[in-house]
């Protein structure tokens, strides 16, 4: 026979959901989305070091002038004034060994005209990664939209939008870059000189380079409007502007991060090749690409003018790629 429950002591009091009670009486929590991804980057010892990397060249580029910090006065000179008498004049080299290399010039210094290469390395940061995250931000704001429309709705807009994404995938953005760019008159739209040119850049990279992240997004929409949250939201009343922004979007944010980390590499590079090729920012404002064709004519005599720029582009490339891929493994472990 079974012996009769025992109901005279106080009643057990359910646990929440999140706290269970474990082996030898440690409390269980429960773990969110966002605290499992968290502690998958963390493992990821890469992307960690290229996170680290790419806080520390952001937070150069913002403090390198006034009036944020001023790292370029306190650490070398004024990176567009000249040092015409450290320069060898037999050679238009600069003086020394190394380039030119000190204490005062930790990068050594341009050949022919002297200018403080770790100044301009600094200088040319907050170019390449300004064009960099607006042009991306541009870029996600509009791909994000038109994604979410296309896989949102479907039949005709789907349709428009895919061809229109066909054409400005089609487009030649270099050569059209290099036009508008080399064209450009000294004043438009209330902006001048190297303002301007940065403006006309970012609205070029950005503009046209939003079709990339749109694909990626229609995708995972066309997947996200067959869920039973959708179903629920739309069962109780809401319409298609609450779904797509309450309840699409935010499911859509890891996607739209990982892409958004590796598009700024993509920019970077891009910018720098306009820059190499000319039409980017003019002179005397430093920039990473323009660094880099100054140096064609003279890395015999001083190899290292070729070598600094181009390991600022390939460290800053990379350290966004580790930690693009290493947000990309821990929001979505099943890409891998």
């Amino acid at each position: 026979m079974t012996a009769p429950l025992d109901v005279s002591g106080q009643a057990m009091e359910a646990q929440p959901e999140a706290v269970l009670e474990g082996a030898g009486g440690k409390a269980i929590e429960g773990r969110s989305l966002g605290r499992i991804a968290w502690i998958r980057l963390k493992r990821d010892k890469a992307a960690i070091i290229g996170a680290f990397i790419v806080a520390f060249l952001t937070l150069v580029a913002i403090f390198a002038e006034r009036p944020f910090g001023g790292l370029i006065a306190l650490f070398g000179d004024n990176p567009n004034i000249p040092n015409n008498d450290l320069i060898d004049p037999l050679t238009s080299a600069p003086s020394g060994a190394w380039g030119g290399i000190s204490l005062e010039h930790p990068f050594g210094l341009e050949p022919v005209n002297g200018r403080d290469l770790f100044a301009r390395v600094l200088s040319g940061a907050q170019i390449s990664l300004l064009v960099a995250f607006l042009a991306t931000l541009m870029s996600v704001v509009i791909g994000s939209l038109m994604g979410v429309l296309a896989g949102f709705f479907g039949g005709w807009v789907d349709t428009l939008i895919s061809r229109l994404m066909d054409i400005f995938l089609a487009f030649p953005l270099l050569l059209f870059a290099i036009a508008i760019v080399g064209a450009l008159p000294d004043s438009a739209l209330g902006l001048t000189g190297n303002g301007l040119r940065i403006a006309v850049i970012v609205f070029i990279i950005g503009f046209f380079s939003w079709p990339y992240i749109a694909r990626i997004v229609r995708g995972q929409t066309l997947s996200l409007r067959e869920r039973e949250f959708v179903d629920a939201a739309r069962s109780l009343g809401a319409g298609n502007g609450y779904i797509i922004f309450r309840e699409m979007l935010p499911n859509l944010v890891a996607p739209i991060l990982v892409y958004a980390t590796l598009l700024i590499p993509t920019n970077i590079l891009f910018e720098a090749a306009l820059s190499f090729l000319g039409v980017g920012v003019n002179e005397p404002q430093a920039s990473w690409g323009g660094m880099l064709t100054r140096a064609v004519d003279y890395y015999q005599i001083a190899p290292h003018f070729m070598i600094v720029p181009g390991l600022a582009i390939f460290i800053t490339v990379m350290a966004f790629n580790l930690l693009g891929d290493g947000l990309r493994d821990a929001l979505d472990p099943r890409a891998r």
